[in-house]
């Protein structure tokens, strides 16, 4: 079975290094900030076209890092 690639990569030539999502330079504290406004994923995703909404929708979904 193939592994599916993480959505949010890290690269030292891309934004020096900071998480972004895949095939985008658009940083994952993007998403973090918005939601943390009261933003709705919808407007993260007006702002950032380059997101797809499934990328984006899976990280929000995930949580915060060490939530069950």
């Amino acid at each position: 079975m193939r592994r599916k690639e993480s959505v949010i990569v890290q690269d030292p030539e891309i934004l020096s290094g900071e998480p972004v999502f895949r095939g985008t330079r658009v940083p994952f504290q993007a998403l973090l900030d918005y939601l943390e406004a009261g933003d709705t994923l919808g407007q993260f995703l007006e702002q950032f076209p380059g997101v797809s909404r499934a990328d984006a929708a899976l990280e929000e979904a995930k949580g915060p890092a060490g939530a069950p």
